[in-house]
C-alpha cells in the first residue's frame, strides 16, 4: 500500500507525463494521464461531501437536542456546543500532526473513518436510550446518567475523528494537482472553490433533511443516517486508491523535529543577532526559511479569530432566535426547522461560487495578470468586511423582533408574530462571506505552509474556528454573569423576548469593525512565502 511517505523513486529525465515529487498507488512514478487532477479530486470531493453531511447532520441542531431532550438552559447548551466545535477545529492539529510524521494522509483518512463511524453509531445508540427513558419517564426532558456519558463520549469521538480527517482530505485532494504545470495550477484554483461548492452541497442536503427528520421523526434516526453516509465515504475513498497521487518528501527528517530545531535554537540564542547554527548547511537554511514562514502566518491566524466567533453563533444564537419567530411556510401549513435556516448559507455559497469562479475571477485576472484573480489575502479582506456587515443586520433584524414582541404584548410567550424570513439576509450575507474567507483561508493556509507539512496548514486554518469558538463560549459565559443571567434574565435569557441578544450582536459587530482594521495592517505588509 503506497502512502505519502514513500521516499525516492526513480524518474526518467524527460517525460513529460511523469508527476515530479509523486508516485502513484503502487509506489511507482506517478503518470498525468493515469493518476491526479480532477479523475482523483472527484473521488475525494465525494468523501467531503459525505463527511460534511454527517457533520452538519450533528452540530447544526446540536443546540436544540441539548437544550430539548437533554434538558440544558440556552446559555449552558450553547457553551457546550461552542465546546465541542471548539475541540472539533482544533483536533485537526493532532490530526495533521499524526499524518505529516507518521501514518500519511491517505491511512489517516481511513483511520479517521472509521472512528467516525464508531462515533455516530454510539450517538443514535444515546438516543435510542433516551427515546426509552422517555416513555418510562414523565419528565421527557430529563437524560439518564448513562445516556448523557454515553452522549457526550460520543460526540467527542466525532470531534477526534473529525480532526484526522478534515485537514487530511482536503491536502489530499489538494496534491492531486501539480504545481509546476501551468494548466493544472489554474485547475488547483478552481479545486478550492469547487470543493467547498460540493461541500455545501452536502451540507444543504442535511440542514434540510436530517434536521427535519430530528425535530419531527425521531433523535436515532436523526443520528442514525449520518452514520450510514458516512460507511458510504470511506467505501467512495477507497475506490478512487488506484487513481490517487502520493507526494514524496525531498527531506526524510521529521518536519516538526527540524522546524522546531529552529525555534529552540531561536529561544537558547534569542540574544544574539543571528542563529549561532547557521552556516552554508543548505538543510539548516531551508529549515530557517520554513520556520520564518510558519511565524508569518501568525498575525493573519490571529487577526481572523473575530470572523471565527462570529461563525459560531450560526449554529446557537441564530438558531434559537428563528425558533420564537413564525416559520410557517404558508398558513397553517409546513413549518420548517428553525436549524433548516442554515441552509440558506449553503444556498448562497453554491449560487455564489460558480458565479466567482467563471465570472469574477476571470475579470479579475485579465485586470491583475494573476491566475487567481486577485491575491488570497485580498479574498479573506473581502469576507471579513461581510461578516461585520452580517453582525449589523443581525443586531438590526433581533432590535425589531424583541420590539414586536412587546407591540403585540407577548414578551412571555414562546412565539414572537414575525416571519422568520426576517432572518434571511443576515444568513445570505455570511454565505457570501464564507466564499471569500473560508475559501481564502483554506487556499492561503495550504500554500504558505512548507510542502511536508500541508496538513498542518490547514489543521492551523481550522484552528481559528476552534479558538473562534472556545471564545465566543467564554464570551457568552463572560457576559451571562455579567448582565446577571443564570437563565432567567440577562442577554441570553431562557425566554430570548427578555433577553438582549442585539446587544451582543452589536458587540460582535464593533469586534469586527476593528479587528477588520488590523487585519488590513498585517495584509498589507505581509511577504508570500516562496517555494523556491
Amino acid at each position: 500500500m503506497a502512502v505519502d511517505e514513500i521516499s525516492e523513486a526513480e524518474t526518467p529525465l524527460i517525460d513529460d507525463d511523469i508527476i515530479r515529487g509523486s508516485v502513484d498507488f503502487s509506489g511507482l512514478p506517478a503518470r498525468r494521464s493515469k493518476s491526479g487532477c480532477w479523475k482523483s479530486a472527484t473521488f475525494i470531493i465525494g468523501v467531503e461531501v459525505a463527511e460534511r453531511f454527517a457533520y452538519y447532520g450533528i452540530s447544526s441542531n446540536l443546540i436544540s437536542y441539548l437544550t430539548g431532550p437533554l434538558g440544558q438552559s440556552t446559555a449552558t447548551a450553547a457553551e457546550n456546543v461552542n465546546a465541542w466545535n471548539g475541540a472539533a477545529m482544533l483536533l485537526p492539529l493532532l490530526g495533521a500532526f499524526v499524518a505529516d510524521s507518521f501514518w500519511g494522509r491517505y491511512r489517516t483518512i481511513i483511520i479517521a473513518s472509521l472512528v467516525y463511524v464508531l462515533g455516530l453509531g454510539l450517538l443514535s445508540l444515546s438516543a435510542a436510550l433516551d427515546s426509552l427513558n422517555s416513555k418510562n419517564n414523565a419528565n421527557k426532558n430529563s437524560a439518564s446518567p448513562l445516556q448523557v456519558t454515553i452522549f457526550f463520549i460520543s460526540l467527542y469521538l466525532v470531534a477526534l475523528a473529525q480532526g484526522g480527517h478534515k485537514p487530511c482530505v482536503q491536502a489530499f485532494g489538494a496534491d492531486q494537482f501539480d504545481e509546476h504545470d501551468e494548466k493544472e495550477l489554474k485547475a488547483k484554483h478552481s479545486f478550492f472553490n469547487w470543493w467547498y461548492f460540493s461541500m455545501n452541497g452536502g451540507i444543504l442536503v442535511a440542514l434540510l433533511v436530517v434536521n427535519y427528520i430530528q425535530e419531527n421523526l425521531s433523535w436515532e434516526l436523526g443520528f442514525g443516517i449520518p452514520c450510514i453516509v458516512m460507511c458510504f465515504a470511506l467505501i467512495i475513498f477507497l475506490m478512487g486508491s488506484t487513481t490517487y497521487r502520493f507526494r514524496m518528501s525531498t527531506d526524510q527528517r521529521n518536519p516538526f523535529v527540524r522546524i522546531g530545531r529552529v525555534f529552540v535554537s531561536a529561544a537558547t540564542n534569542w540574544k544574539e543577532t543571528k542563529y549561532k547554527f547557521l552556516d552554508k548547511d543548505e538543510n539548516v537554511l531551508r529549515d530557517v526559511a520554513d520556520a520564518k514562514a510558519i511565524i508569518r502566518l501568525v498575525p493573519i491566524w490571529s487577526s481572523c479569530l473575530v470572523y471565527a466567533i462570529v461563525s459560531s453563533q450560526i449554529s446557537t444564537l441564530f438558531t434559537k432566535q428563528g425558533a420564537t419567530m413564525d416559520r410557517h411556510i404558508t398558513n397553517g401549513g409546513f413549518k420548517i426547522p428553525s436549524a433548516s435556516l442554515q441552509s440558506l448559507i449553503s444556498v448562497s455559497i453554491i449560487t455564489f461560487i460558480p458565479i466567482y469562479d467563471r465570472v469574477l475571477v476571470p475579470v479579475a485576472r485579465s485586470i491583475t495578470k494573476k491566475p487567481a484573480g486577485i491575491s488570497m489575502l485580498q479574498r479573506i479582506g473581502t469576507g471579513v468586511f461581510l461578516s461585520f456587515a452580517s453582525m449589523v443586520i443581525a443586531a438590526l433584524v433581533e432590535k425589531k423582533r424583541l420590539a414586536t414582541a412587546v407591540e403585540h404584548g407577548l414578551v412571555d410567550e414562546l412565539i414572537v408574530p414575525m416571519s422568520v424570513w426576517w432572518l434571511a439576509p443576515q444568513y445570505v450575507v455570511f454565505g457570501v462571506a464564507d466564499v471569500f474567507t473560508m475559501v481564502g483561508l483554506q487556499e492561503f493556509f495550504y500554500d504558505q505552509i512548507p510542502s511536508e507539512l500541508k496538513s498542518i496548514g490547514l489543521a492551523l486554518y481550522l484552528s481559528i474556528f476552534g479558538v473562534g469558538s472556545f471564545l465566543s463560549s467564554f464570551l457568552i459565559s463572560f457576559i451571562e454573569k455579567v448582565s446577571g443571567g443564570g437563565g432567567g434574565g440577562g442577554w441570553f435569557s431562557d425566554n430570548l423576548n427578555r433577553g438582549h441578544l442585539d446587544y451582543f450582536y452589536w458587540l460582535l459587530a464593533g469586534l469586527s469593525g476593528v479587528t477588520l482594521g488590523v487585519y488590513v495592517w498585517f495584509a498589507k505588509s505581509y511577504v508570500y512565502y516562496r517555494k523556491d
